[in-house]
């Protein structure tokens, strides 16, 4: 049972580094420079989820969850007409990242839920616990 908890303690932590990261994209959503001060336009993050090995080596049963945090380097910039603004090129045009508000909430919201059914998870499993307690003592 305790293993139960470790799985989804695991998709908790995986779920809030994916919060986290479509934070970070939403505060750069207008970011035209890089941290060295290069006209260089952030490139959004995006987490992918791998299952974890399992402990004992054999398949089936559960395992927990593994994150990676990936920068996106296919997107191209989206380019927007600005004229007098300081990053702009020859044509007038800026580099902004290509970054979908709308997906990026998507995103969170799904990411929020996800986070949801582990915690209820970890309650279910501990309200079992707590059961089996009763019914040893």
């Amino acid at each position: 049972m305790f293993r139960s908890i470790d799985i989804s303690t695991s998709g908790l932590v995986a779920q809030r580094q994916r919060m986290n990261t479509i934070a970070g994209n939403i505060a750069n959503q207008q970011t035209t420079r890089d941290a060295d001060g290069n006209r260089s336009p952030f490139q959004r993050r995006l987490v992918t989820f791998t299952t974890q090995a399992a402990p004992d080596g054999k398949e089936g049963g559960g395992v927990g969850v593994n994150y990676q945090v990936e920068v996106d380097t296919a997107a191209a910039p989206r380019l927007v007409f600005q004229p007098g603004h300081p990053d702009a090129n020859e044509d007038g045009y800026v580099a902004f990242p290509d970054i979908n508000l709308t997906t990026e909430f998507v995103n969170a919201l799904d990411a929020s839920r996800a986070y949801e059914a582990n915690v209820a998870a970890i309650d279910v499993t501990k309200g079992l616990i707590n059961n089996t307690l009763k019914i040893l003592a």
